[in-house]
């Protein structure tokens, strides 16, 4: 008789993992990116700590200095400081590994590794837009702002920026007002707001989005953190919106970044006397799209979820959806009923589901990649945007 064998799970508790990821993001001057390639070189944040220093000098960017302190860090107490505190108020930490942390950030150049948060994500929250600007904006910058602000959430995308002063606060305010949600991205720890007359607001925001920095909860606010922070709020969205900059704007990072996230960048114009107006017209100049209505994003963004919609399978819609003839609309049913898990199809499966003539069945993707509602890829795969 044979005996089978059963392969026991060795997986650490998650409590664990989490530990151990935050004792490896406490070591000094080992960043993100560091991070990464060391758990892809030896599995885990666990397993970097069994080994020896001359192991860890031997991963590209870990120098002698790093790989001691890395080697010292196995024996801190800091780690265990920090998930007590984490525990005491309330504060989530999301590992890249989880399946709630967010996807568009996960393809970034240089993601996070982990998050410390209050609030929750939501599906809806795929697609968000960040609007940023000027702290020292204008009345008429900060007025454009809850506009834009509002139509974008009634329109079912999540605002997300910084909680700064001016354009930031505006934003993050004026979408609760208009019953949406809004992600605030700190560049300090979540348990030191900055600036401090936003503090009393964290508390609301979080019953409607949620507030998170990648930085443990006590940490002071750092002139560094701040672009580095930037990243992470392009990163969690589908387009960033400028809409009040100075030449020397941090807002001007942001869409830099979104531009090298491979994102969509938008920009709002002023007037030529208002130098909060430079920074977007630099934007402008060197191609950004112009708008100069929350229509005009909503068109080039394509997809969006209905409007006040968030569910754990939300409904797509398209504003050109509403051009479509009836076999353009049966053939984009189609490719909605055959998808797979990764909401792509083949013209095969689509001939066959909607029982039209090939012909007319190519004729109707061509009208819907046209209208930006559809993609195609080699290998006669097709999929929405």
């Amino acid at each position: 008789m044979v005996e089978l064998q059963v392969q026991k799970d060795t997986t650490p508790p998650r409590d664990q993992l989490v530990l151990d990821r935050v004792k490896l993001s406490v070591v000094p001057g080992l960043g993100p990116t560091l991070r990464h390639r060391l758990i892809a070189k030896f599995g885990s944040a666990s397993k970097i700590f069994e080994q020896s220093i001359s192991s860890l000098q031997r991963v590209h960017g870990v120098g002698n200095h790093l790989a001691s302190a890395i080697f010292s860090g196995r024996t801190s107490t800091k780690p265990s400081r920090i998930l007590n505190e984490c525990k005491q108020h309330g504060i989530d930490i999301l590992l890249d590994t989880d399946p709630e942390f967010p996807e568009l950030l996960s393809h970034i150049p240089d993601p996070p590794d982990m998050l410390f948060i209050r609030g929750t994500f939501e599906p809806c929250d795929r697609v968000a837009i960040a609007v940023v600007g000027a702290r020292h904006a204008t009345t008429a910058g900060k007025r454009i702002a809850k506009t834009f602000a509002n139509g974008l959430a009634r329109a079912g995308l999540t605002i997300v920026s910084g909680l700064a002063r001016g354009i930031d606060a505006a934003a993050h305010h004026e979408a609760i007002r208009a019953g949406g949600r809004t992600i605030a991205v700190l560049g300090s720890g979540l348990r030191n707001i900055y600036p401090r007359e936003h503090a009393h607001f964290v508390e609301d925001m979080i019953q409607h989005g949620c507030v998170l920095s990648e930085v443990p909860p006590s940490t002071p606010p750092q002139a560094a953190a701040f672009p580095r922070r930037n990243r992470i709020v392009s990163g969690l969205c589908v387009g960033t919106l400028v809409i009040q900059a100075s030449e020397r704007s941090g807002a001007l990072i942001t869409a830099r970044l979104a531009g090298e996230q491979g994102r969509d960048v938008f920009a709002i114009p002023g007037s030529i006397e208002c130098r909060m107006s430079a920074g977007c017209h630099s934007l402008i100049r060197d191609g950004v799209t112009l708008v100069t209505s929350v229509d005009q994003i909503l068109d080039e963004l394509g997809p969006l979820y209905k409007k006040a919609i968030c569910t754990s399978r939300p409904e797509i819609h398209h504003l050109a959806e509403r051009k479509l003839n009836k076999v353009e609309q049966n053939v984009l049913a189609a490719i909605d009923a055959t998808s797979n898990q990764n909401k792509s199809t083949t013209i095969d499966a689509v001939v066959e589901y909607s029982n039209l003539e090939p012909s007319r069945v190519l004729a109707a993707c061509s009208a819907l990649e046209i209208y930006r509602i559809t993609v195609r890829s080699p290998g006669n795969i097709i999929e929405r945007r």
